[in-house]
């Protein structure tokens, strides 16, 4: 029998004056009980609503049905047949729009119980109803890997080859998902990453308080033990190109190369001396963990400092200059309704400490004579029309510039894919943008065996969407060596 109980179990996290001042991961997962009790609260709807909106078609109600039995292998099982990464997603996909949005249990309001589970009657006579929320699908996808992890060390075996050659070009979601399909397909797969170390935005761009960086390098390690080979620092329209890798032998090319050029806001002060973009910032404190003492790349330690945005970025750009000391403020055009970024970042955000300044845009960047960055100058705004977002577009309200001080400045306003394999790929057609164009249905380019997903067709979105593409791709190159 399901329970009914109306609120999703909560997850652990670091007190947040503790967490702070580490880097260490906030949310701490839940218990095998939390888990089995979390897991009741699934109705296994026979139409599998939550599962029409996952990008890679987990089927959740089944999983979650192990997860009941206590058979948590089980549910391991049935995950991974669909998601290569489950506990890089249980962590940062935004369920909220995704399963967990379509979830029945969320859509409506349920009898309030008590203790013993009986129903709480008002004066009236009549049940108390109380809103419901969705079951907790991806804190208990996060259980099932991480309990996979802890108590199932991988013996992945290479999958006996059919012939073929891919490359893939880049090493974040959208190429590790690739990648693994086409390797358990028995291609022999090449993953070609212009940094150091693989994993993409998994390793660069998303802190190691939201996702450690040593479960993305266990899903590396499990690529590699099927045989796929992962070469570093090989950046692909300068150390190669697309038409150097066919004549290489590879017969299909995956683009998974991301978005990582920043965008800004081309207001003046913007060369100064402590602005820069949060794409630079993550980057030094992620990959290249220039947080801890002794670290070879140095970052700035903001004293006070300004992030301007609303994404996930932002929140991970404010928290990091808080764990490295400073006071931290962020400012965005719209209101707190309109942020983007999810739900509970912005709930960890406020309990660290930091603050929000909402309908505000920065006019430009205040500096002293030696060419440092002092502040920021704003203007405020208030809430127009709709835009082609759907979000009500923000206005100036003139007259109300105002000052705020500030020795750092972070932009966080999104990136866009780096023009460098366009600009040394003959007959590959992008958008006006930079983002490739692709067939939709199989992810195939305008050239012949080229395929692309990711960030690098759609800019910067979500992991999971990411992984779908990577998986849509994959299937479509194996269906095309079929038979060959």
């Amino acid at each position: 029998m399901a329970n009914m109980s109306p609120k999703k179990h909560e997850m652990p996290v670091q007190d947040p004056v503790v967490r702070a001042s580490n880097f260490q991961e906030v949310a701490l997962g839940y218990s095998e009980q939390t888990a089995l009790e979390e897991a009741t609260r699934c109705l296994n709807c026979p139409t599998k609503p939550c599962v029409s909106k996952c990008p890679v078609h987990i089927d959740i109600p089944s999983f979650i049905a192990k997860v009941r039995e206590g058979d948590f292998e089980g549910a391991y099982g049935i995950i991974s047949k669909s998601s290569s990464l489950p506990a890089v997603c249980g962590r940062v996909c935004p369920q909220e729009n995704q399963c967990e949005g379509e979830c029945v249990r969320g859509k409506g309001k349920v009898p309030l119980r008590d203790e013993s589970g009986n129903v709480a009657k008002g004066e009236d006579g009549k049940p108390v109803m109380v809103d419901s929320e969705a079951v907790g699908i991806g804190r208990l996808e996060r259980f099932v890997a991480d309990y996979h992890n802890a108590h199932n060390p991988e013996n992945a075996c290479t999958p006996p080859s059919n012939g073929h050659k891919a490359a893939v070009i880049g090493s974040g979601p959208s190429g590790l998902a690739c990648a693994s399909d086409l390797a358990k397909a028995g291609f022999k797969v090449t993953i070609f990453e212009a940094l150091h170390t693989p994993g993409g935005v998994l390793v660069y761009g998303i802190p190691e308080f939201r996702l450690p960086k040593a479960i993305v390098k266990k899903e590396i390690d499990g690529l590699i033990a099927m045989g796929v080979d992962i070469q570093t620092n090989v950046v692909i329209g300068r150390t190669l190109t697309i038409d150097e890798l066919f004549e290489d032998g590879y017969e299909a090319i995956f683009i998974g190369s991301g978005a990582g050029l920043p965008k800004f806001m081309n207001i003046p002060g913007e060369g100064l001396k402590g602005v820069l973009s949060a794409n630079e910032f993550l980057t030094r404190i992620n990959l290249m963990k220039a947080f801890r003492e002794g670290a070879d790349t140095p970052v700035q330690k903001g004293h006070r400092v300004i992030v301007v945005g609303g994404g996930n970025v932002a929140m991970d750009a404010a928290r990091s200059a808080k764990r490295l000391g400073g006071d931290v403020t962020i400012v965005y055009r719209r209101t707190q309704a309109e942020l983007p970024a999810r739900k509970e970042e912005v709930e960890h955000a406020m309990e660290e400490g930091i603050r929000f300044c909402f309908l505000t845009n920065p006019t430009e960047i205040l500096g002293d004579d030696k060419g440092n960055c002092v502040g920021i100058r704003c203007i405020r705004m208030e809430l127009g029309e709709p835009d082609a977002s759907g979000r009500r577009r923000p206005v100036e309200v003139k007259g109300s510039e105002y000052d705020i001080e500030a020795d750092q400045v972070i932009m966080a306003l999104g990136t866009s894919p780096n023009p460098l394999i366009k600009s040394t790929t003959e007959g590959l057609e992008t958008q006006r943008w930079g983002g490739i164009i692709i067939n939709e249905e199989t992810g195939e380019t305008s050239r012949q065996h080229v395929y692309a997903g990711g960030d690098a067709v759609t800019g910067a979105a979500t992991v999971i969407l990411a992984m779908g593409a990577g998986k849509k791709a994959a299937a479509a190159i194996i269906e095309s060596f079929q038979g060959k």
